[in-house]
């Protein structure tokens, strides 16, 4: 058989997208090469959101054209658009991918011919991904992604759906959601098109929950602008999605998110956020975070940690600002010393240490459903796992419960996670939750 050779970088589409190639590549009579073999094609999707992506991503390149001499390398994803011909010029670049909707017929001139229907599976992954769109139609001044994915594609939702009893028949029992940008699903659908009734998010969403059976669906992301009546009527109204959100903070200093170019103030996304705790039981909220933007001052952060604070988020994702050439941020005056930054960077992450705390003690003495990602390490008869609301779960169990959805009870809780007792009736083989457990690596799960 041929053998090929995947690599990628980057964010849950990528993710998605990569998987897409390989099922085509394997529907041609590809296998992945193993680790002493030298693979006859090489696919790599790159990164460029920070500037560490590009050059991870021609590290990666040239890796592969070491380890596997006389290959040829498919390159695509976002640092391949948006500097082709920087990567045109890498060892055993045999094609560049510029633009995804160009994959089938690409593939093709390599001899592989699919038409790129969708996946059926998500191998060595917890949970799957579900690509709904591509593309981003917004200008914040930071960000270099529409640029490199320029314009709205939502997929239709028959080929969505067939997609997901595809994952679910395969054993999924967690499907993520995702896209570019998840909350514009749809807009492009109806936009323009006299007499086509809109279909949106929460549309979807109400259509995907009609599939039955004991699975769930996670939202990425939505932006705060998104949480509207029709989502949280929808999100509050289903059973099998999550109630776990993700608006994109970025700030909480309005004066930061002028500059930034988003579409909100502070005051307007706490307000979203409230109307979602006021509809949805005890909603499990992350965000992302950027620190260190042009300018931002002592006070501005100060304000950022007060609507952390606010909002209740229990998970922050963290970014140092990184100026992308090209983006108008890039050249905004008074960058912030990196120094600084970075002991902004410490002084967040201390109070999500404190929030995840306060949010994990609120959880004590319900009833949790968690996926198990794997046994707890140096905690032997334990398992770790992620709930509903995206918080870390600690309880006994052995790795045959790996990737089961099992329910438990919250007993006692740490910034780090919470820690359960088994209710499903499954055999404890003697083990009890006695004390809290410390020292939980960083990482193990949500992955």
């Amino acid at each position: 058989m041929k053998t090929c050779r995947l690599v990628t970088l980057g964010c849950k589409v990528n993710q998605y997208e990569t998987q897409l190639v390989r099922e085509a590549l394997e529907r041609q009579g590809y296998r992945e090469a193993s680790d002493e073999e030298v693979a006859e094609l090489c696919v790599v999707n790159t990164c460029t959101v920070t500037s560490n992506g590009d050059s991870r991503s021609r590290q990666v390149i040239r890796q592969l054209a070491k380890q596997n001499p006389g290959t040829r390398t498919l390159v695509m994803g976002c640092y391949a658009t948006r500097d082709p011909q920087a990567v045109a010029k890498l060892p055993s670049v045999a094609e560049v991918i510029t633009d995804k909707r160009e994959l089938p017929d690409i593939l093709a001139r390599h001899g592989i011919y699919d038409d790129l229907p969708g996946i059926s599976r998500f191998p060595g992954r917890k949970r799957a991904y579900v690509k709904l769109q591509d593309g981003c139609i917004l200008r914040c001044s930071y960000c270099i992604i529409p640029q490199v994915r320029p314009g709205l594609h939502s997929r239709s939702p028959e080929e969505i759906e067939a997609e997901v009893r595809r994952l679910l028949d395969s054993g999924h029992q967690e499907l993520i959601l995702t896209g570019i940008h998840v909350g514009h699903y749809g807009v492009d659908i109806s936009r323009g098109r006299s007499g086509k009734p809109p279909f949106r998010l929460w549309h979807l969403i109400q259509r995907l929950d009609r599939i039955p059976g004991p699975w769930r669906m996670r939202l990425s992301s939505i932006e705060a602008a998104e949480i509207d009546d029709d989502f949280i009527a929808a999100a509050a109204d289903t059973e099998h999605l999550c109630p776990h959100f993700h608006p994109a903070l970025q700030s909480g200093s309005t004066t930061v998110l002028r500059r930034m170019r988003r579409r909100y103030t502070a005051e307007r996304f706490l307000a979203a956020v409230e109307k979602l705790k006021a509809r949805i039981d005890e909603p499990g909220l992350t965000t992302d975070i950027i620190v260190g933007f042009p300018g931002e001052t002592d006070d501005e952060f100060q304000e950022t940690v007060a609507t952390c604070q606010q909002a209740g988020f229990h998970k922050l994702h963290i970014f140092p600002f990184s100026p992308r050439k090209g983006t108008p941020a890039a050249d905004y005056a008074d960058q912030v010393p990196g120094e600084v930054t970075n002991s902004r960077v410490n002084s967040l992450q201390r109070v999500e240490a404190e929030l995840a705390e306060r949010y994990h003690q609120r959880l004590i003495g319900r009833t949790l459903n968690v996926l198990v990602e794997g046994v707890a390490p140096d905690h032997p008869g334990m398992v770790l796992g992620t709930d509903e609301r995206y918080a870390t779960v600690l309880f006994p169990g052995s790795a045959l419960d790996a990737n089961r959805l099992i329910s438990v009870r919250a007993v006692a809780a740490t910034s780090q996670c919470v820690h359960a007792e088994r209710i499903d009736g499954t055999p404890l083989s003697g083990k009890a939750v006695t004390h809290v457990v410390t020292g939980i690596p960083a990482g193990l799960c949500h992955g």
